[in-house]
């Protein structure tokens, strides 16, 4: 169903978009490139950090593009297979970024808490099996939205009340039967959303609990600065998501939940790099050094 139908807007909404989505796209390559042209900054957390980049990309690239070719086109029209695409590529990114802010949140854990063994435990093995293992987790739910989706017989001329094929309203679109819908979404919500999040909250207990022993109050602050960019990004993409979960289980196309997808799906991956970027000393060192190179 789009965006507001306002011929006024269109325009704005069009140029709006397109310049949120070649920021997020070149702030989030801009990372990519930083940490992977800098040896300094190869190390686990930023290998990390570049992943979630990539991850970013592909999040925003999934919905955006499509939107901006329909208010374009004044088109407001997908595909069968297009919609059961963007909804599994839609899946794939935002549980990827929500299983490596886990993994992230883990490996501070270890670099603070356990800091003469953090070479050993994370090591390249580790690391690549946890990006794996967050690639699986990623893929097993997207693939069972599409089972689900793939028991409705009748798939045409179906209003989504959202500008992109949103999962919760494939689903209330699959299930005629409302039990089957709300066990899938509790079953997601807490596998896919429940543990991750309390995996990043007992990390970031073990954390908090390790630096307040710290005697010195610059070493405290210290400690705690290498957490304040990658708390900032969890609490905004867990903010930004409970909204549109709470706001998708309406059928009707209403403000909120039009802000709140905005919000999750456009402004979410834009402001990652900006945060990593503007209070992170070493992003912002090899930047300076990537700029002085290509000039």
């Amino acid at each position: 169903m789009g965006l507001p139908e306002d011929p006024d807007l269109q325009p704005i909404l069009f140029g709006l978009f397109l310049f949120l989505y070649l920021v997020s796209v070149l702030g989030n390559l801009l990372i990519i490139l930083a940490v992977s042209s800098d040896s300094h900054l190869h190390t686990p957390m930023y290998f990390f950090l570049s992943i979630l980049s990539l991850a970013d990309i592909g999040f925003i690239s999934t919905t955006v593009p499509k939107m901006i070719v329909d208010i374009q086109t004044h088109s407001k029209v997908i595909s069968y297979v297009g919609c059961l695409s963007q909804m599994s590529l839609f899946i794939i990114f935002g549980c990827m970024d929500e299983m490596l802010l886990t993994v992230m949140a883990y490996d501070r854990f270890v670099a603070i808490c356990h800091p003469l063994h953090y070479s050993v435990i994370m090591n390249p093995r580790l690391c690549g099996f946890l990006v794996l293992v967050s690639f699986g987790f990623s893929l097993l739910e997207s693939q069972l939205h599409n089972l689900i989706a793939l028991q409705s017989i009748y798939f045409k001329d179906m209003d989504i009340s959202n500008f992109f094929c949103d999962p919760s309203q494939i689903l209330s679109l699959s299930c005629s039967d409302i039990f089957t819908k709300d066990i899938v979404m509790y079953f997601v919500g807490v596998v896919y959303g429940f543990l991750p999040l309390s995996g990043t909250f007992f990390s970031y207990y073990k954390i908090v609990s390790s630096i307040l022993r710290i005697p010195s109050l610059g070493s405290k602050y210290k400690a705690f600065s290498t957490c304040g960019s990658h708390l900032s990004v969890v609490c905004l993409f867990y903010g930004t998501g409970i909204g549109v979960y709470l706001s998708s289980d309406q059928l009707s196309f209403t403000r909120k939940g039009v802000v709140s997808s905005v919000m999750y799906t456009v402004v979410t991956p834009m402001l990652n790099p900006f945060i990593y970027s503007l209070s992170n000393r070493d992003i912002r060192s090899a930047l300076r050094r990537l700029h002085r190179r290509t000039v």
